[in-house]
């Protein structure tokens, strides 16, 4: 296969096509014929759960809905994690370049970002979101709030220890009465309404088929509000899924880790203004990472050089079943764990997962990539292998996407007595030490203890989480979730011990940075808590509780002025 096709560069034969589309799609709309946005994310829904896509009875909504869309069988996402996933949406970059991760990586200001983007040509902008992983404001996705008018999440937990639970996600129909609400008020200009329902994250069995059937009935609402308005025939709508979820293949029970289709095939449709190329299907393999570029073509925005995606809508225009090749990664393994980090690479008819142990399937013949054919057919093995690292040499595969310590933060780290803390390196190898296959039943064990902790239930995750830290002591989650679940408890000074050794671990943390500043603001230790919530508080400017815990040790130092900025930063990002 020639190599221009790996990298989505444009064939000869098309250049001089797209070239000329570029004045239909790129040109600059007045406002009045500028098409509404709406951009649908579902949490954890997997490709074959849509009815469209081969599924039955689960989703009338959305099968209605890809009779007015164009709809794409085959797109692929490129983290199987939440907070990696949505920023390539969001982005059009690949993980590796806009460095937001799960746990600690922010969202990195330079890159360009639609909501950013649509809002600087006067669209009004909004993002209503079903899960605390994706909310600023409680210390998780920092950077995502940028460029959003309203950015409506929900969510709270105490400033005390940032654990007790008062709510992590919201139901998909109190989304979509926020979005409902939310439209009433900012109806009457373009907009763009970033909608996420997270019904169907960390499910099962037949609960996992009742939570993708909610979220359709929710998109259902959205659209007849939309209708009730007059507003749907001049929206562009896309609905996307983040990721899949496992729902035990490969070993694996939810998602993360792994980087076969279960999680990384995922439903597309996109609905143009006036329904343009309706019910029109494209079968070639698409990426999350066109997204962003399609949002602004459609909106007769120019795609930013700096995107690493292309236009679906040109892609369903110019080669409905040309296939382009599709890369994902998983950090989450390494950042979580210390394990190696996994890359796929989708092609043709093969799928090839770099590994410590590396993996080829051939999804033709084995769609549920159950036959390893890396050792019996090298050949194919080293192509597809040579293919990936001429991505990774192109698109910076082979960069850590983590946020490296500062030379002020190293510092302050010293302070306190943490040794050997080195900045997150530019590069290092993505694929190295344990094969993830080899240890998924921990990370099983780990993701099960920490949704435990996050529903209130610290008692019960301590004694799972204790015995996994013991028996894989270099794992950051661990250590931290337990450090959460004993300052939970009261139990400060068993919880500072982990969280210690969290932050050697991982000191680009800034929850960790805040755990352990909590723990230590308990125990009357103001000077030390200071330090952590100060790096806290840089790496998390959008969270409202680290600002006042920091206000709150400044109090005890006595520097009342600095508390007094720290209170108001707190109050201007809102409650938390």
């Amino acid at each position: 296969m020639p190599f221009r096709v790996f990298f989505v560069f444009p064939c000869l034969r098309v250049l001089a096509v797209t070239c000329a589309l570029v004045a239909i799609f790129a040109g600059p709309l007045h406002a009045a014929d500028r098409p509404n946005i709406v951009l649908i994310t579902l949490e954890s829904v997997r490709a074959d759960r849509v009815g469209v896509l081969g599924s039955k009875h689960l989703t009338p909504i959305l099968d209605a809905l890809a009779k007015q869309s164009i709809v794409f069988e085959n797109a692929y996402s490129q983290a199987p994690t939440t907070i990696a996933s949505h920023a390539t949406i969001l982005t059009g970059v690949y993980p590796q370049t806009h460095g937001a991760s799960e746990p600690g990586g922010s969202l990195a200001a330079s890159i360009p970002y639609v909501p950013d983007l649509l809002r600087a040509k006067g669209y009004r902008t909004a993002a209503i979101v079903g899960s605390i992983l994706l909310d600023p404001r409680n210390g998780y996705a920092p950077g995502f709030d940028r460029g959003f008018g309203a950015y409506d999440t929900g969510f709270g937990r105490s400033q005390a220890t940032g654990t007790n639970r008062v709510a992590f996600d919201r139901s998909a129909s109190q989304v979509i009465a926020r979005a409902e609400m939310w439209l009433a008020r900012n109806g009457k200009e373009p907009f763009f309404l970033w909608v996420h329902l997270n019904d169907a994250n960390s499910r099962s069995g037949s609960a996992y088929d009742r939570a993708v059937t909610a979220d359709d009935a929710a998109i259902g609402k959205l659209v007849s509000a939309l209708r009730a308005k007059k507003l749907y025939e001049n929206s562009v709508i896309v609905v996307a899924s983040d990721h899949g979820e496992s729902l035990g293949a490969h070993g694996e029970d939810t998602h993360g880790i792994f980087l076969y289709d279960e999680t990384i095939h995922v439903p597309l449709l996109v609905k143009l203004a006036q329904n343009q190329l309706a019910a029109k299907r494209i079968k070639g393999r698409v990426r999350l990472v066109d997204v962003a570029p399609t949002l602004l073509e459609a909106a007769g925005l120019p795609v930013p050089s700096q995107m690493q995606g292309q236009s679906l809508i040109r892609v369903a225009k110019l080669t409905a079943d040309t296939d382009q090749a599709a890369y994902a990664r998983s950090d989450f393994p390494k950042q979580a764990f210390g394990w190696s980090a996994l890359e796929s690479w989708r092609s043709g008819k093969y799928l090839y997962i770099r590994a410590p142990k590396p993996e080829l399937y051939d999804l033709s013949a084995d769609p549920k990539a159950a036959n390893n054919l890396a050792q019996s057919s090298r050949a194919i093995t080293e192509t597809m292998a040579s293919q990936l690292a001429a991505f990774d040499t192109h698109f910076g595969g082979i960069k850590s996407s983590g946020n490296g310590l500062s030379s002020s933060e190293m510092e302050k780290l010293a302070s306190l007595g943490y040794v050997g803390l080195q900045k997150t390196p530019a590069a290092q190898a993505a694929v190295s030490g344990i094969d993830p296959k080899d240890t998924i039943g921990t990370a099983n064990e780990t993701l099960t203890a920490m949704s435990v902790l996050q529903q209130g239930l610290s008692q019960k995750a301590i004694p799972v989480l204790r015995q996994v830290a013991a028996k894989d002591p270099d794992a950051y989650l661990p250590h931290y979730g337990l450090g959460v679940a004993l300052a939970a408890q009261k139990s400060y000074k068993e919880a500072i011990e982990h969280l210690h050794k969290a932050i050697e671990l991982r000191p680009d943390s800034g929850l960790a940075q805040y755990q352990m500043g909590i723990s230590l603001l308990r125990t009357g230790d103001f000077k030390t808590s200071a330090v952590h919530l100060e790096i806290a508080a840089g790496r998390l400017p959008s969270f409202a509780a680290v600002h006042a815990a920091l206000a709150e040790a400044y109090e005890h130092l006595g520097r009342k002025e600095e508390a007094s900025r720290e209170r108001a930063k707190a109050s201007q990002a809102g409650p938390s």
